[in-house]
């Protein structure tokens, strides 16, 4: 017996795990974890794009189905993601998956269904989230029927038993996922870092065909991949549920963005990085990076936190600049302790100056282990 046991047992004091367990703050989590035949079917449009991030990780399973579709059809696809990308729809699969995730298709037949009747069934609950872009909606409602053609396409072709060929192992992760989540609070950290309220559910889909994206749909819902450890699917969730992390066209969002405009490499980094990363618009680089300066703090919170400098250092080539700069001044700030509105502490950041080049570059070096001057690109 250790001597703070043998205290409690003299004095005869409450035993110290019930007194813990009495203070401890009640879980504000629920986890819920399934899979998705018609999100699955969504996701493997990036394989079947022919592109290189997709092919990475399921070139064998592309080659394998693509020859099952028709010319027009296999040809189409690589089209669309084209067209998406030049429209400023964005990367197609996971834009598609966003505006379609509130129509609740659960099935590749419900999902056809769906893309025949977009107006009805797909755009009132899109337009009523967060998520709502009228360009984005006319660029989808236009190819509509050629995104049904291929879903259709897909089904002739076998896409559901094809894909049922690794369910077995699907349903074992989603068990295995819950089970591990379970003791994770991320709404608790979520809700302190941003003096916002959340739905204590944070719905996670595991997905057969998603890497390398996690993707946040509507409600808090998440796409990920099936087989990710519970310390990535943490960090995913920590970061999916803070889209978006202030309104875009709010005061905040409005004054830090005339700030970063000013900044030439940020600027640099808008125009010039690789586009298969996303964020080709400034306020999608800023909506994305003060979300990440905000995961990277919670994640550590909980003790799965990646190292700041080789996170960023190694994804999307480095160019997560201003996340970096913001993780920075948060940490200065102790934000991990005080919390409160993150859009005030944007706004006054704006304002005072701390979004300036000369304040967030040195912050954005020592956090990333750089030359001030060598921020990006990497060489």
């Amino acid at each position: 017996m250790d001597r703070r046991h043998f205290l409690a047992a003299a004095l005869a004091l409450p035993a110290m795990p019930a007194f813990a367990q009495l203070a401890k703050p009640a879980m504000r989590t629920q986890w819920s974890v399934r899979s998705s035949e018609a999100l699955d079917a969504i996701a493997f449009l990036g394989p079947l794009s022919g592109r290189p991030l997709y092919r990475a990780a399921y070139a064998a399973d592309a080659d394998a189905f693509s020859p099952k579709l028709p010319d027009a059809i296999r040809n189409d696809i690589p089209r669309l993601w084209n067209e998406a990308e030049k429209s400023g729809f964005g990367l197609f699969w996971p834009v598609l998956a966003s505006v379609v995730s509130g129509a609740r298709a659960d099935t590749l037949d419900q999902l056809i269904d769906a893309s025949a009747a977009p107006e009805t069934r797909i755009r009132p609950a899109y337009q009523a989230s967060f998520y709502w872009d009228e360009k984005d909606w006319a660029w989808f409602a236009a190819q509509a029927h050629r995104i049904r053609a291929v879903f259709a396409a897909m089904r002739d072709a076998g896409f559901v038993a094809f894909r049922n060929q690794g369910t077995n192992e699907l349903d074992e992760q989603v068990r295995d996922t819950a089970r591990a989540l379970a003791r994770y609070d991320v709404i608790r950290w979520q809700e302190k870092l941003t003096g916002r309220n959340f739905n204590p559910v944070i719905e996670v889909v595991l997905l057969r065909w998603s890497k390398p994206h996690g993707v946040k749909v509507q409600g808090q819902t998440f796409l990920q991949s099936g087989d990710y450890d519970t310390a990535t699917t943490v960090r995913i969730a920590a970061h999916e549920m803070l889209h978006p992390p202030v309104p875009m066209d709010g005061a905040a969002a409005k004054a830090a963005l005339a700030a970063l405009e000013r900044d030439p490499l940020v600027m640099r980094i808008v125009r010039e990085h690789n586009p298969q990363w996303g964020y080709t618009s400034l306020d999608g680089l800023l909506d994305e990076d003060l979300v990440e300066a905000l995961d990277q703090l919670i994640s550590e919170a909980l003790g799965v936190a990646r190292n700041p400098a080789d996170r960023w250092r190694k994804a999307d080539d480095g160019m997560h600049v201003i996340a970096a700069g913001l993780y920075g001044m948060l940490r200065r700030d102790k934000w991990i302790d005080t919390g409160g509105s993150i859009e005030a502490w944007l706004q006054k950041a704006a304002q005072s100056g701390r979004l300036s080049a000369a304040n967030l570059h040195p912050i954005a070096a020592s956090v990333l282990e750089r030359p001030v001057d060598r921020l990006w690109p990497l060489t």
